[in-house]
């Protein structure tokens, strides 16, 4: 037993040590709320590129919900609305959410914990890939993004950061 204590002291010493050594000079890593300048951005962008990869999201609505007496207003009403989630879908994957979070902790018990999401960002060239009903209530509908267009949109979000920036 003391031989398994000893070495993991030891093994302690050496991860600590480790984490002392100096680093190379070499770029520095930009902070949490840097835009990076343009001699960056092709590295961000790059796998994307390369893979020229689709990217494909789905969205749902339930007919019953939609806001209207008529059976088959409500049915267009839920296919719009599924499209709309679909696109949403495909503004995260391409732009990331912004997520806030709120916890409110009094004697050591969380009494509030509260979480906000938020998408923003331009889609252009989605395809339509279906419309179909999954059930009797529900529409799902799909769309992709060819990865050409995803390094674009993101390039012109990067250079719209930056611009606000200045």
């Amino acid at each position: 037993m003391k031989s398994i204590h000893k070495r993991a002291g030891i093994l302690g010493v050496v991860v600590v040590l480790a984490a002392c050594q100096s680093l190379p000079d070499g770029p520095k890593a930009p902070s949490r709320l840097a835009v990076p300048d343009d001699a960056e951005r092709p590295a961000m962008l790059a796998p994307v590129v390369e893979r020229r990869e689709i990217i494909v999201a789905t969205g749902y609505a339930v007919i019953s919900v939609q806001n209207h007496r008529s059976a088959a207003q409500q049915r267009l009403l839920a296919i719009r609305a599924s499209k709309l989630d679909a696109y949403r879908s495909l503004t995260e994957q391409v732009y990331g959410q912004h997520l806030d979070a709120t916890t409110t902790v009094a004697d050591m018990v969380v009494m509030n914990d509260a979480f906000k999401a938020r998408v923003e960002g331009v889609i252009y060239g989605a395809v339509l890939v279906s419309i179909s009903p999954v059930n009797d209530d529900t529409y799902e509908t799909t769309l992709s993004l060819d990865g050409g267009v995803v390094n674009d949109l993101r390039r012109l979000y990067l250079n719209h950061m930056s611009a606000r920036r200045k």
